[in-house]
């Protein structure tokens, strides 16, 4: 008997001990029946150095525009075992093992925030088997901002578009001091689109008010040029002015005419008018003047009426002919198969009449002189940036023109940099569509389109400088050249004449 006992004496505390650690094991694993409370929420930063972002108070709480793939540290009681935790009602993965009792790192999921149910947007809801809280946490969007307007001369019921950023629960809306009651967000909250309300514009503010705050911007239509059809036109001629904001005109001058009769386009993208008699005023830019401001192109028109500057050839007889006397090339004057409703040239100037071109074959067009009276830009402009300069000149195309590419070198710089032109081409695909003139029209070149080689001439990367184009003294002569690149002969000949090439300054 006395050694029974002594025996269960013996395992008595091991026994004992190894009830303590199952108790302590079953404690450390039971699901705690008591629902989960939050008193704080912060960015996780590390120990010590986190930053409060709720207290749920939302009267003091900031609105956080946090986002996708931020931590978080939810402070509180009975947060293990969660089963379920959302943002606005999104909800988010999170990793058990980051979660204590009174503590759970959390990262915040990615949340679309015009997709959301809007009645639980700044909520914050966590769940576990014992029950669900509801915390106040404000993460929302950034505060709204506006870039652009799509049409600010639309009239009364017409579409307009507002871009910008974070234009997400809209509170109110205001148009020109015009209460804008209906408007429709895009998904990410970057436009609204509405309907032009009516009445009287008493203002020239924009203003969006969200949750987040508030966007102001003032309806500018300031106007501006992007470019003339013809910068040389001749008495009677079409002439467009191209660019924004082309309405509301209270006066243009073309060069030193002043144009009185004149139309603005439905957008304000251009204005038309008939040219002026050429010899009756001077060279000089366009200016045109609307109720929103002014804008002067920095370049002249009619630079045919005595303005030498910049001028490299008008293949008139004196110091800029610039002709070289090729086989290729003729010159002229006076052809009315050139002539048409948007320019005439009664001026000598060169014709080019080449046939189909084969694949692979080039035709060269020697122009200009040594140009030493007139530089392309002045030895002063040589370190202005290469987008500032333009190389102008008057086109017609009098035949379809599709395939072989028209590109311009310098002496200076050779093949290492030339400019193509083919007008013939639809911009950011492989589709062609033959060109053709409707009389004399502007061919603008920046100096920075022109490009190394890379597979072909000029398809590499711009001129850093201008000199890199013109040398130290901003004059070089060149040539122009009709190259197809194409293994297979182009599809039409090409009928050209070209006028009046130019250095000027487009900015």
């Amino acid at each position: 008997m006395k050694r029974n006992l002594d025996i269960r004496l013996y395992f008595l505390p091991l026994f004992l001990m190894m009830a303590a650690l199952m108790s302590a094991c079953k404690k450390n694993n039971e699901v705690s029946s008591t629902p989960p409370m939050i008193t704080s929420v912060r960015m996780y930063r590390g120990p010590g150095i986190d930053t409060l972002l709720s207290t749920g108070n939302p009267q003091t709480d900031p609105t956080w525009s946090g986002g996708t793939g931020q931590y978080v540290v939810i402070i509180g009681q009975n947060l293990k075992n969660a089963t379920e935790i959302d943002f606005d009602g999104v909800s988010a993965s999170f990793n058990p093992a980051l979660f204590a009792p009174g503590s759970a790192v959390v990262q915040i999921p990615n949340i679309v925030f015009s997709q959301i149910d809007t009645a639980k947007l700044y909520k914050l809801t966590y769940k576990t088997p014992a029950g669900s809280t509801m915390f106040s946490f404000k993460l929302g969007p950034p505060v709204p901002a506006i870039y652009s307007i799509s049409n600010v001369f639309a009239a009364p019921g017409d579409s307009v578009y507002l871009f910008g950023a974070n234009l997400l629960f809209v509170q109110s809306f205001t148009y020109g001091g015009l209460k804008v009651p209906h408007f429709n967000t895009s998904f990410y909250g970057d436009s609204l689109g509405f309907v032009m309300p009516s009445g009287i514009q008493n203002s020239k503010l924009v203003v969006v008010t969200t949750k987040s705050g508030t966007a102001v911007d003032t309806i500018n239509a300031k106007p501006i040029i992007f470019g003339i059809s013809n910068c040389n036109a001749n008495v009677g001629d079409s002439v467009y002015v191209y660019g924004n904001y082309l309405k509301t005109i209270q006066s243009i001058s073309f060069g030193g005419a002043t144009i009185t009769n004149f139309t603005s386009s439905p957008t304000g993208s251009y204005v038309s008018f008939l040219a002026p008699a050429s010899n009756s005023y001077s060279y000089g830019p366009v200016t045109i003047v609307t109720s929103y401001g002014t804008v002067s192109t920095a370049y002249s028109v009619n630079t045919q009426n005595g303005d030498q500057v910049g001028l490299l050839a008008d293949f008139e007889w004196g110091n800029n002919f610039g002709f070289g006397w090729a086989a290729s090339e003729i010159l002229t004057d006076a052809n009315p198969a050139f002539n048409g409703p948007l320019g005439t040239d009664n001026s000598q100037y060169m014709e080019i009449n080449n046939p189909v071109l084969a694949g692979g074959a080039s035709v060269y067009f020697p122009l200009g002189n040594s140009n030493t009276g007139n530089h392309w830009v002045p030895v002063a402009n040589v370190t202005d940036p290469p987008s500032n300069w333009a190389l102008q000149f008057e086109m017609s195309v009098a035949h379809p023109w599709n395939g072989g590419t028209l590109y311009i070198e310098t002496a200076f710089a050779g093949d290492s940099y030339v400019a193509r032109y083919e007008p013939w081409k639809i911009t950011g695909s492989n589709v062609t569509k033959a060109f053709i003139t409707k009389g004399w029209e502007t061919v603008t070149i920046p100096l920075s389109a022109f490009k190394s080689k890379v597979n072909e001439l000029g398809d590499g990367v711009s001129i850093t400088q201008i000199s890199d184009l013109l040398g130290p003294t901003g004059a070089s002569s060149y040539n122009m050249y009709l190259e197809n690149f194409d293994t297979s002969p182009t599809a039409t000949d090409f009928y050209a004449a070209i006028d009046n090439i130019r250095c000027v300054k487009i900015k």
